[in-house]
């Protein structure tokens, strides 16, 4: 049940425009820290509240009944921490560097008993808050709350009302913050009657400590007192077993490659020049196999302009995560800095739709299709009319629930704006290149005007059968990864090991691309020319194995709850799924593409 209301009324900047531009804003390895002298005020921020186990269910911190300034000043925050749900603003805390201070008081409050009730019920949610020091992120518990055992049982929920800060610094800068409420008594909240006003006296203490540690970034990542679980180490079985699978893929399409269709090549040409001479153009009769449809192999498909959208944008997101994950390597990603990845994305996002447009149009000339202005558009809605539309219904539930993840308008017109000036006409532009640069399809074989008929296919051939095996081996080779990856998205570990993600995305799409081979020469074998879609779809049903696993994992693995968070969960996981099956069709298809012509380019043919 949600508890709170909606806050206050809040300004957000158009200072978003400038960092989205300037990508994260941050040089690799430069970090944004302020230099202070002795005594110099230190402003503590506070920034959201929610439930622990729904990492995305967030509310800003001045929805409960806090101790709150006459008026809120907000902080001017960047695109990334507006999208990451920040809401910043400054506090009553009064801290000054390297200046300790014991049980000064906050404020009175008096609570009514509507007010208490809500406390309750964000206590019993296990709600708690996030507050914000020079960049460094301080998280505590709202309250306390006790469960004894059945008989006789009890139920005890207390208050949070004295908050200790520790704050290490290294000459003139902070290097290290937490708050503990570890020597101190919660305020009980049981027992009170229905029109009974709670008094209530909020203190703090601060306590400053030099540390020799000269750099944020010289601290183990992850640790902030251990509120939230540390970084993620090396996981060696999932790239033992990912290893293992590439192996044994890579060596089942070399003997492909190599041995089957060596014997295959030999005995066709063979065929072919004791039987050309009076066989003409016909020389079928008597073979089998996947030379009987050389006529038929390049027939182009149908819905040949979707076709093309869908590798177009393939390639864009192929090109999107791997410059994603080639700036994480090179620590352009500062972990103090809030929602850099989500900037990154987003300009990367804009400045790629040239790669979906050229792609697009590029094969959709050489594939004979004359309606490329239909195809621009098509290319550039692809992704962005399914994300609007997911992303309407999860932002119109936040925005009920009154979550800090709603987005503002201003920063909708942003997003929008970005979209309109630089992702669209990055399209249009990347699809007139492409259609002038276009040259002929140049197939090896020539097609006839007539297609030949399919003969009936063994049921381990089918569309679906193809599409689980294309499916599974892929996923099989990132499924133990992508429990860590989902751990880092919808939990609280940080991820810190791009090194290894490089490593298991190379993997992904080299399995992917030799299970695309081998299923296409089963299929061709059988004599069923119709490779076009179903190299798309049989590696591309990765991202169905991929929202299965998310459904698995919000079961099983994961303890998140209520509307909010469900509805976000399962509403960017069928994007995620989304966006594989178009990256990995997109691999597949170019890969059976390359296949299929160096077969066809050996055969020899009048």
């Amino acid at each position: 049940m949600t508890v709170l209301r909606h806050p206050r009324s809040w300004s957000c900047q158009w200072l978003p425009l400038l960092m989205l531009l300037l990508g994260t804003g941050y040089e690799p390895g430069v970090e944004g820290v302020t230099h202070y002298k002795a005594g110099d005020p230190v402003i503590l921020y506070v920034n959201k509240v929610g439930p622990y186990h729904n990492p995305q269910e967030t509310y800003h911190y001045y929805q409960l009944p806090v101790c709150c300034p006459e008026k809120i000043r907000h902080k001017s925050l960047s695109l990334g921490e507006v999208l990451d749900g920040d809401r910043m603003a400054e506090s009553l805390y009064e801290i000054r560097f390297r200046e300790n201070v014991e049980k000064r008081i906050l404020c009175h409050m008096q609570l009514s008993s509507a007010q208490v009730e809500q406390l309750r019920q964000a206590i019993e949610e296990l709600y708690y808050f996030e507050f914000v020091v020079d960049d460094l992120p301080i998280r505590g518990f709202v309250g306390y709350m006790e469960e004894s055992g059945f008989l006789p049982h009890s139920h005890k929920i207390g208050l949070w009302t004295h908050l200790d800060f520790h704050l290490e610094f290294h000459g003139d800068r902070i290097i290290f913050a937490n708050v503990s409420v570890r020597d101190v008594k919660p305020h009980s909240l049981d027992g009170l009657r229905p029109d009974e006003v709670l008094g209530l006296t909020h203190t703090y203490s601060v306590r400053w400590s030099e540390t020799s540690v000269e750099r944020r970034s010289d601290r183990r990542r992850g640790d902030d007192g251990g509120f939230f679980p540390r970084t993620l180490e090396i996981h060696w079985l999932s790239i033992i077993n990912s290893m293992v699978l590439v192996f044994l893929l890579v060596g089942f399409v070399a003997v492909i490659l190599m041995r089957v269709l060596r014997n295959d090549l030999a005995r066709y040409n063979l065929d072919e020049e004791t039987t050309s001479a009076g066989s003409g153009d016909d020389f079928d009769q008597g073979d089998n196999g996947w030379k009987i449809i050389h006529t038929d192999v390049f027939r182009f498909p149908p819905y040949r302009g979707l076709l093309c959208a869908v590798l177009g944008v393939g390639a864009q997101f192929l090109a999107l995560g791997t410059g994603i994950i080639v700036m994480a390597l090179l620590g352009m990603f500062n972990v103090h800095r809030h929602g850099a990845i989500n900037s990154a994305a987003i300009l990367l996002y804009a400045l790629t739709c040239c790669i979906s447009g050229y792609v697009s149009s590029h094969f959709y000339r050489q594939i004979g299709g004359e309606r490329w202005v239909w195809n621009i558009i098509l290319t550039t809605s692809l992704f962005s009319v399914p994300f609007f539309l997911t992303w309407s219904v999860v932002n119109s539930v936040h925005w009920a629930n009154g979550s800090t993840q709603a987005l503002p308008a201003t920063t909708i017109l942003l997003l929008l704006t970005v979209w309109l000036l630089v992702g669209f006409p990055l399209t249009v532009i990347g699809g007139i290149f492409g259609k002038n640069n276009a040259s002929p399809f140049d197939a090896p074989c020539r097609t006839k005007n007539i297609a030949r008929e399919i003969p009936p296919q063994p049921w381990y051939k089918s569309t679906l059968i193809h599409m689980t095996v294309g499916g599974f081996l892929p996923f099989s080779a990132i499924s133990v990864e992508l429990y860590y990856i989902f751990a880092t998205v919808w939990g609280r570990e940080q991820y810190t090991l791009y090194g290894i993600l490089f490593f298991v995305f190379a993997i992904l799409l080299s399995v992917g691309a030799c299970i695309s081979i081998a299923l296409t020469y089963f299929q061709l074998s059988g004599e069923d020319y119709r490779w076009w879609w179903r190299s798309v779809l049989s590696v591309g049903s990765t991202g169905l194995f991929i929202f299965l696993y998310s459904v698995f994992y919000y079961a099983r693995r994961s303890n998140m709850s209520g509307a909010v968070q469900t509805v976000e969960f399962f509403g960017y996981s069928l994007l995620t799924g989304y966006v594989f099956f178009l990256m990995l069709g997109t691999i597949s298809f170019f890969s059976s593409l390359k296949f299929i012509r160096y077969i066809y380019v050996n055969l020899k043919m009048d």
